[in-house]
């Protein structure tokens, strides 16, 4: 996102996609690969993961209708997400979140 660092955009993408508002740290806790679908073609993309600590969430948001907002544990988190490199971050984070 134009004139926003990766950690702000990271939030600005929480609220959109989740309806969640708070502080992000400022370094990234891991980053992966994954390859992304374009129209006719993939694209190898690197996404760094960021830390938010929620304050609030929201009823309504821009995804809204889009997106179901859930929460659970860390593990469970983890066994739920389909990208390997994602599911290694969150499950190094168990012993680090309470």
């Amino acid at each position: 996102m134009k004139g926003r660092t990766n950690a702000q955009a990271a939030a600005q993408e929480a609220l959109e996609e989740a309806g969640v508002e708070g502080r992000v740290q400022k370094e990234p806790v891991g980053k992966y690969l994954y390859w992304k679908r374009a129209e006719t073609n993939f694209a190898l993309c690197e996404v760094l993961v960021y830390l938010l600590d929620v304050r609030r969430q929201l009823d309504t948001w821009p995804e809204w209708g889009q997106r179901e907002a859930r929460w659970f544990s860390v593990e469970d988190a983890a066994d739920l997400v389909d990208e390997p490199g994602l599911t290694a971050i969150i499950a190094s984070l168990a012993p680090h979140i309470s």
